[in-house]
């Protein structure tokens, strides 16, 4: 390797690290907006409606709103760089976040879905995230990589359900409803996070990585302007990548199935508004605290064996969460907490599963599809949450949520290269 090359490749090492932290950085404050405003929707929506049904809406129009802003988000990144498109996600989460605060002062069941829906932004933009880590990782430390900004998440998200209490408190002080304050604390800490992001995250890694593979390439090789279209193509061709998808889009729907559905459960039997974002807390824990050792596992075990130990540990969590009363707080906990870290080993998986499978050109591409596809099997499994608790019960929507876990196990074993299992 020449003088230069050394040079070069320690200039991105060194980016790649700052990038890392940048990331996460913005991450610890949308993590504190979007895990507040989980169990403060599902409550908000359940105050102005008066129904379960509806009590899941609130996700749901955030999860589908993470999914339209998926594709969007991946083609700015694309064409203008991670740092463009975060921003730009962050941005609109921030102003559904207001939007959702004025429904709540107005009592419009209409504007919190609508503000939930531009709060998908948000969602989209911290999901894209873990991938912007690996645009300059090494290709024996991208798990770890993607793995440490999830796992910056767990400051904000375990913070934000509990601030709960005090957010309301400062809101009742400013006289707007108690369920508006966790929303305003979303708009401060997401328009910071944006705010991080368009000061700090440069040069932009996405764009490094592309003038680094340009250098590299052959003179006719085109990896400027890569498409959508040629993302779905590729996607076509690596089952494998497929297969990361799908650990993605089950792990996150069976997570957001129980998830949403669990603050109105323990409402049901009047426990307090303090316990149930203690539960949220450590089933947020669970989600990002043990991202690193994840990431390490994958890593150095293979994608497939990590995807594997997340199917079982979701059905353990389906089977505790439903068989749990809900006025049993510490149990109920600890299926909450199962089923984010079976959440985290099928995300950090699937996800670097994706990245090892897909050329490096085509990347953003087929992320934006994934993302979207996860989110849309998110916003479905909402839906179907609230109708099930409405209509059946919690332990019938846990007990449902083993049927998607049983077909990821069938599909991850009919997929894995034979050394993989």
């Amino acid at each position: 390797m020449t003088a230069t090359g050394a040079s070069n490749d320690t200039n991105v090492a060194v980016v790649a690290r700052r990038s890392v932290g940048v990331l996460s950085a913005s991450q610890v404050l949308s993590g504190m907006a979007i895990a507040g405003t989980v169990p403060a929707g599902a409550l908000l929506a359940d105050s102005i409606a008066g129904s379960d049904a509806a009590a899941g809406l609130a996700q749901t129009a955030a999860v589908t709103g993470a999914a339209l802003w998926a594709l969007p988000l991946a083609r700015s990144a694309l064409s203008r760089g991670r740092r463009t498109s975060l921003v730009a996600g962050f941005g609109v989460g921030a102003l559904g976040a207001l939007v959702v605060a004025g429904g709540a002062v107005s009592e419009a069941l209409w504007m919190v879905l609508v503000g939930s829906l531009l709060l998908g932004g948000a969602q989209a933009a911290g999901y894209q995230a873990r991938y912007a880590a690996t645009d300059l990782a090494s290709e024996q430390h991208r798990a770890r990589s993607l793995s440490w900004v999830i796992w910056a998440a767990t400051i904000g998200a375990v913070l934000g359900p509990n601030l709960l209490d005090p957010s309301g408190n400062l809101a009742e002080q400013w006289g707007l409803p108690r369920l508006a304050g966790p929303y305003v604390l979303a708009l401060v800490t997401l328009a910071a996070a944006g705010i991080v992001l368009f000061a700090l995250l440069r040069p932009d890694p996405y764009l490094l990585a592309v003038a680094n593979r340009q250098r590299h390439s052959a003179p006719d090789a085109d990896t400027s302007r890569p498409r959508l279209a040629e993302g779905i193509k590729h996607l076509r061709a690596e089952p494998l990548a497929v297969t990361g998808m799908a650990a993605i889009a089950i792990g996150h729907v069976v997570m957001v199935m129980i998830m949403v559905m669990t603050p109105v459960h323990m409402a049901h039997v009047d426990v307090t508004v303090s316990l149930i974002g203690l539960v949220i807390s450590v089933h947020i824990l669970g989600m990002y605290a043990f991202s690193p050792v994840v990431g390490w596992f994958v890593d150095r075990h293979g994608c497939f064996r990590v995807i594997f130990a997340g199917v079982a540990i979701l059905i353990a969590a389906c089977l505790v969460s439903g068989l749990t009363h809900g006025g049993n707080v510490p149990v109920l906990g600890l299926g909450l907490f199962l089923l984010g870290l079976g959440w985290s080993c099928t995300l950090i998986a699937g996800s670097t599963l994706i990245v090892d499978a897909v050329a490096a050109r085509e990347r953003p591409a087929v992320q934006g599809l994934s993302d979207l596809t996860m989110n849309v099997a998110g916003a479905l499994g909402g839906v179907v949450a609230g109708l099930v608790v409405t209509f059946g019960s919690y332990t019938l929507l846990c007990l449902i949520a083993l049927v998607p876990v049983g077909g990821l196990a069938w599909w991850t074993r009919r997929s894995a290269p034979p050394v993989a299992v």
